[in-house]
């Protein structure tokens, strides 16, 4: 299908790509904690007849430099803007820090009607890196909304990494363990939105237990007689890749889990159950594997 792409000026610095003659359904893309505009993640999107809208959301002109008390209502403007190019239906899908936006999101603006978490997490965190004020510590919320911080879980300063590249998975657990009043505290309440949930995790990820994560969002959904959607895997790792997208880059500094195969594969699985849920089409059941 053809697409047509557009830059995305003040107050976003981002990216916009939909079909010709556009579509009635749009999706906000966020990256995760690197803040970036995903145009090939829209550009994936946007071939299978969605308009995708990516934009970045710190670290930019007048953004924090760091994921610290970042409003969320950066998020709601982005809908804005999806709702003015004429989409009748809105869905948000993020991966990692991006998939912890998109579920707060939900949680906050009734017009998220689909919400898909790649490698999510269900409680917030504490900030990853510096806020407005260039200060890191002491530990701050990621988020904010109408002002006031989003609570959120520490991180456990006592953990160690065992050498380089670090695989963070242990420290988020530990932290979880020093810390269960304040996971209690930080859950996603998932269970309080209306929109569909599409949740997507591989047992190897090396970043955060996003299998337990899902599996925990998913309860709290079923709680309340509205299941999410699952697609588990148990080979891939944190960095899952849709049909169409290549493989991720080199992993650098930090360990992910997984292989190219492993993540691929874990995408495939689960794009008919993501475009599903964006576009608003039946699929009974919960997938898990």
């Amino acid at each position: 299908m053809d697409v047509i792409e557009y830059a995305v000026g003040t107050p976003f610095e981002g990216v916009l790509v939909e079909p010709v003659g556009g579509s009635p359904v749009g999706v906000l893309v966020l990256a995760g904690s690197s803040g970036r505009v995903d145009a090939d993640r829209c550009r994936v999107l946007a071939r299978a007849g969605l308009t995708a809208l990516s934009i970045r959301w710190f670290g930019g002109a007048g953004q924090p430099p760091g994921i610290c008390e970042l409003p969320l209502e950066t998020f709601v403007s982005a809908v804005d803007l999806l709702r003015a190019t004429g989409a009748e239906r809105v869905g948000a899908l993020g991966v990692s820090k991006g998939a912890e936006a998109v579920l707060l999101l939900a949680v906050r603006d009734p017009r998220v009607e689909a919400v898909v978490a790649l490698s999510p997490t269900s409680v917030a965190w504490a900030n990853v890196g510096p806020g407005t004020d260039g200060v890191t510590y002491p530990y701050r919320s990621s988020w904010t909304w109408r002002g006031e911080p989003v609570p959120f879980v520490p991180y456990d300063e006592d953990w160690v990494s065992a050498g380089a590249p670090v695989a963070y998975r242990a420290h988020y657990e530990a932290s979880l363990r020093a810390f269960p009043e304040a996971a209690r505290g930080a859950a996603i309440p998932i269970e309080e939105s209306a929109a569909e949930v599409v949740l997507v995790a591989g047992r190897d990820d090396r970043m955060w237990p996003s299998v337990a994560f899902a599996r925990e969002l998913a309860a709290r959904r079923a709680s309340t007689g509205r299941p999410a959607r699952v697609v588990l895997s148990p080979d891939a790792g944190h960095r899952v890749r849709l049909p169409g997208e290549a493989p991720a880059g080199p992993p650098g500094r930090f360990v992910y889990g997984g292989t190219p195969e492993a993540d691929a594969a874990l995408g495939a699985e689960a794009w008919p159950v993501i475009l599903a849920a964006l576009g608003g089409l039946p699929l009974s059941g919960t997938q898990t594997n």
